[in-house]
């Protein structure tokens, strides 16, 4: 953090690398010379080797940050993504989803071999591989993977991997390996 202005923009931790072996390379001098800033090796170190080389970084520029600290913006992050690709034209469905009585109003992601019974996906809602849901409404919702729901309606859920949920809630968050019955 200089003392004196240099710029109003911010570091927020996303980088791309158009030769990744450049920095690879870089980094790999920042673990040989064992450079160390804060009791741990940083990025920074090879990213200012790179710059000492004469090597150009363009300030890229985030028109909106959506931080996904909390289930509620993750949920609304989830949602936007789902209609940015959606608009795109890209397929969001697995060709595999065995679908029995069901409906999936998009956008949605379905991921592998995801079983729907008497179910009603969607809008905004996000499968992730191995779910099974039977008997239940999800929309505006994100499901990981191996997870089982039957009997719900949820919206605005996030749900963990390999959870289990049985229940008539609504605004939920369980993490990986939670059983609600």
């Amino acid at each position: 953090k200089p003392k004196e202005f240099v710029s109003d923009l911010a570091v927020i931790g996303i980088y791309y690398f158009k030769d990744v072996a450049v920095l690879k390379n870089e980094l790999q001098s920042v673990l040989d010379n064992n450079i160390i800033h804060g009791g741990e090796y940083q990025i920074n170190d090879g990213i200012k080797q790179m710059m000492a080389k004469g090597m150009k970084f363009v300030p890229g520029k985030v028109d909106e940050w959506m931080d996904c600290g909390n289930k509620d913006v993750t949920v609304e992050t989830n949602s936007r993504m789902l209609g940015f690709l959606h608009n795109d034209g890209e397929h969001l469905i697995d060709y595999d989803v065995k679908s029995e009585n069901s409906n999936i109003i998009p956008p949605c992601y379905i991921g592998k071999n995801v079983v729907l019974i008497n179910a009603t996906v969607g809008p905004n809602v996000s499968l992730g591989d191995g779910c099974h849901v039977q008997n239940t409404e999800i929309k505006n919702s994100l499901v990981q993977t191996h997870v089982h729901i039957k009997n719900a309606h949820l919206d605005n859920a996030m749900i963990g991997n390999h959870a289990s949920f049985d229940g008539d809630f609504t605004s939920i968050s369980i993490g990986d390996y939670s059983v609600l019955e």
